[in-house]
């Protein structure tokens, strides 16, 4: 047996990270500027400060990125957002889409 010197191949399957999904805040002139800024703090946990520069900046660009995440969780935080929203009659927007 000493003489077997065939070596078996080893495959290392690539194992692919998932894609990720940015969560986007939509501009509207009709939600108040205090509500965007709660509907932040309480569904994805930013500061009163974060919450602010995230509200400005879909305000003056249109649209502004919320946060990056696995699809499942992005697109549950943006219907969160957007229930929570509708419950208080506000067209307030999230949407997701894929990271580039």
């Amino acid at each position: 047996m000493a003489g077997n010197t065939t070596l078996k191949p080893t495959t290392n399957p690539k194992v692919e990270r998932p894609r990720l999904y940015k969560v986007m805040l939509l501009n509207d002139d009709y939600t108040p500027r205090e509500f965007v800024i709660m509907v932040l703090k309480a569904v994805f946990r930013m500061s009163e400060d974060t919450g602010y520069r995230v509200m400005m900046t879909a305000h003056k660009l249109g649209t502004s990125v919320v946060m990056v995440a696995a699809r499942d969780i992005a697109e549950t935080k943006a219907q969160e957002a957007v229930d929570l929203a509708k419950a208080a009659d506000f067209p307030l927007m999230f949407t997701t889409e894929p990271e580039e």
